[in-house]
């Protein structure tokens, strides 16, 4: 559970990134992002992270719909299902923010505190 958590909330800060350079052997990059987004308010504060629960695989990709309606940023983890859930293929993790508390309240307020 934690892995997962800590992977949707990665993608949702790379997603956000853009690659500027390489060095000539390809063993160092620059990336940037925005400076005016919540999402690098949130980097350079701090840091807050809230983890709550549901219940289904279904449930997560609801969250993430509603997450896309208010456009508020988000990432959804798939696990590859290689070293759980039997080979197939399972939405597990589903990172929502940064962004106004109010925005995501909408979204994930009802959900349980983990």
């Amino acid at each position: 559970m934690i892995a997962q958590g800590a992977h949707a909330s990665m993608k949702v800060i790379l997603d956000e990134m853009f690659i500027i350079n390489f060095n000539e052997n390809h063993t160092k990059m620059e990336m940037t992002m925005n400076h005016q987004t919540p999402l690098f308010a949130w980097i350079n504060g701090i840091f807050t992270k809230v983890v709550v629960g549901c219940d289904s695989e279904e449930e997560l990709l609801v969250l993430q719909s509603s997450a896309n309606i208010y456009k508020i940023r988000n990432a959804i983890i798939q696990d590859s299902g290689l070293t759980e859930f039997h080979g197939v293929p399972t939405y597990t993790a589903l990172a929502i923010g940064p962004d106004e508390n109010e925005k995501i309240d909408k979204v994930t307020g009802h959900l349980k505190l983990l």
